[in-house]
């Protein structure tokens, strides 16, 4: 009995060369092997989210116990909120000096210094000041927010720092914001952060409440050679408030 001949190495060669081409379209239009990738890669993806969340809870977590910022009132969501966005705009390379990270945490009252300057890399906090909202955003405590032109309020978010300059409030710093519908439109609204005299405990005590701007947030004079010098060109500066739509819609947040 005659036994057909083994196919040889070039024959092997050759099929592969057709069949696998023919394979390979068949993937891509087979809608089950196509939902199964984007299944696995969802499921990947997801997984990455969660593993960087993880670990920038933890970073939180140690930060805010080393550095004992809750004897100064943060709230340690604004912390994880802040390095959370702080970690996807580094790897965005939207920041340029990357060891600073500013945050306003607006749930305290106006009447705190709820302004805190953090060096990210030594676990440090530089700087805690007051810090002003904007007149139509509220009285003692902040509680509406806005993107719009003349509204006189804050807005919400992250910023970026830019270049310092002097203007009619002395010392000044431009700031961008980089959230549409949140606080893009910062720059046109001449938001800066500045000095301000009434941002002062002098006007705490003899008013009962820090004074207000047009949707900046000011600083007391006296910190603003301090402060900003060490914020300008590139650095990180978040506004927090716990607000659900902020929180839910944030493009830096969520993304």
């Amino acid at each position: 009995m005659k036994t057909l001949p083994r196919p040889g190495k070039f024959f092997l060669l050759s099929l592969s060369i057709v069949i696998l081409p023919i394979l390979a379209e068949a993937k891509k239009k087979s809608p089950g092997l196509n939902f199964t990738h984007r299944k696995t890669e969802r499921r990947v993806f997801f997984s990455s989210r969660f593993a960087e969340r993880r670990l920038i809870a933890l970073e939180a977590a140690t930060m805010f116990n080393e550095m004992q910022l809750k004897d100064s009132g943060l709230h340690e969501k604004a912390l994880l909120y802040a390095l959370l966005g702080y970690h996807r705009l580094l790897k965005r390379h939207f920041l340029r000096r990357t060891h600073v990270l500013s945050i306003c945490d607006f749930s305290q009252s106006s009447g705190s210094r709820r302004m805190y300057v953090i060096d990210v890399r030594n676990h440090r906090l530089l700087y805690r000041t007051y810090v002003a909202h904007g007149i139509n955003s509220g009285q003692e405590y902040a509680s509406s927010f806005s993107n719009t032109f003349e509204s006189c309020k804050s807005s919400l978010g992250f910023f970026v720092t830019r270049n310092a300059y002097f203007g009619r409030n002395g010392l000044s710093l431009r700031i961008d914001g980089l959230e549409k519908g949140f606080n893009d439109h910062a720059r046109r609204r001449n938001i800066v952060i500045h000095g301000a005299p009434y941002v002062s405990e002098r006007i705490l005590r003899k008013y009962g409440v820090m004074g207000t701007t047009y949707g900046c947030p000011a600083i007391p004079e006296e910190m603003a050679a301090q402060v900003i010098p060490v914020l300008k060109n590139g650095t990180c500066f978040f506004v927090y408030f716990p607000s659900k739509r902020y929180l839910s819609r944030s493009r830096v947040l969520n993304s």
